[in-house]
């Protein structure tokens, strides 16, 4: 969605330090803002009276200061082409398998997880199977080390496998719980929140494009990411609690709220 740009300064030094109008001391807080939140100077574009980000993503200084502000309406989120049917399912089982049930944290962080999903009163509810009159089952596994990982959905069913590490099992219980959730909200169709720009959450990174699968903003969350603003950021944060954020239960109820 977003292409890097250089940052374009008509009549100002570079960042519009020194600016004197109303306008340009405005665009510096929104450059400023922009670049505290995490976009790197790259990224940012100040043509005219507009700043933008990508070139085609304008930024408003009341947006920019929420990008700073934790809480409802201060993260987007994206979602994938491809979603969950809930016409054809409404009970997904997680099933994990021998290895990931014997590694007491990672078994722990899991139950906690589907208890997120079901608290947000969708279509659909999670049980920890094997279980009777599931619509789908995910396949809860293990790998070695520290990795996670899971897919997207297809056929209107969830993608079937999350991956977690077994070295996650010395985590602290919020970390595992953080990454558990992450895993089943891909399976049910969210991508990264800072697909566009893994810098924003990991530091360093490229953008993930569409991937093949889409990058849709799902509405009622704003375009822009900032870390610790979403359990979908790519990267965990410094300290994650393992809940939803506002802005992810403001997406997940929009996708799956019946």
């Amino acid at each position: 969605m977003f292409k890097r740009a250089v940052v374009l300064v008509v009549g100002c030094g570079a960042l519009l330090s020194g600016c004197g109008t109303d306008l340009e001391q405005e665009q510096q807080e929104i450059v400023s803002n922009l670049m505290e939140a995490g976009f790197q100077a790259g990224d940012i574009q100040v043509s005219g009276e507009t700043v933008s980000v990508g070139g085609d993503a304008r930024v408003s200084l009341e947006s920019s200061r929420e990008m700073l502000q934790p809480g409802e309406g201060s993260a987007e989120q994206y979602r994938t082409t491809n979603l969950v049917s809930t016409s054809l399912v409404r009970k997904i089982c997680i099933n994990p398998t021998s290895t990931f049930a014997s590694l007491s944290r990672l078994s722990q962080g899991l139950d906690l997880a589907i208890q997120n999903y079901n608290a947000l009163g969708l279509c659909f509810t999670m049980v920890r199977g094997p279980a009777t009159g599931c619509g789908a089952t995910i396949v809860a596994t293990t790998a070695a080390g520290t990795v996670y990982n899971s897919g997207f959905p297809s056929g209107g069913k969830p993608y079937g496998t999350i991956t977690i590490g077994t070295g996650w099992n010395t985590a602290p219980l919020d970390t595992v719980e953080h990454i558990v959730t992450h895993e089943l909200g891909h399976a049910l169709g969210m991508r990264h929140s800072d697909y566009y720009s893994q810098v924003i959450s990991c530091g360093t990174g490229v953008n993930e494009g569409t991937a093949g699968v889409g990058a849709i903003l799902i509405p009622g969350t704003p375009a822009t990411s900032y870390v610790n603003g979403s359990i979908f950021n790519a990267c965990l944060p410094p300290n994650p609690t393992g809940e939803f954020t506002s802005t992810d239960i403001t997406a997940l109820t929009y996708l799956y709220r019946c």
